[in-house]
């Protein structure tokens, strides 16, 4: 019993570590927005590819390793409910991961410089749904993880 209590602390622990590494990156992304919010008018072809690449990565990261670490605590704890809420939330943050999938093939540093009036709605259209996103990540973050942290420290 004490083996299975260690290995479920280290393996939520190391879900904590993920997501804290996760939001980290994701204030990368808000900083890299903002510089790009910045130049909106006049994109320079160094911050816009950059943004992008914090984009794809921090999506990717959702996708292929938070909502899944996130999915199995949440089976691991038999919390329906949370894992109900996660059924819901991912398909908008599927619609908003595509959304920036495009706005990165259209803005990704290639050759093309992009129309900059363009270029200004789809950077401000993608930083509400970004914020959404967030929003709904911070939900997810809530529901499926730090329910479950304070589970494991009432049964401890």
């Amino acid at each position: 019993m004490l083996e299975r209590c260690e290995s479920a602390q280290e393996r939520f622990n190391g879900v904590h570590q993920l997501v804290d590494r996760w939001l980290l990156e994701r204030r990368k992304l808000v900083k890299a927005y903002a510089v790009l919010l910045e130049q909106q008018n006049n994109p320079k072809r160094g911050p816009q590819k950059e943004f992008c690449q914090l984009l794809v990565d921090y999506v990717s990261a959702g996708h292929f390793e938070i909502y899944e670490q996130l999915n199995q605590e949440a089976k691991a704890f038999n919390d329906e409910r949370g894992l109900a809420l996660a059924e819901t939330i991912y398909p908008r943050i599927n619609v908003i991961t595509e959304a920036a999938l495009a706005f990165n093939d259209h803005c990704d540093g290639k050759a093309h410089r992009p129309d900059c009036d363009k270029l200004a709605e789809e950077i401000k259209v993608l930083g509400a749904l970004l914020d959404e996103r967030f929003e709904l990540e911070d939900c997810l973050i809530e529901v499926l993880h730090s329910a479950h942290k304070q589970k494991e420290a009432a049964q401890a």
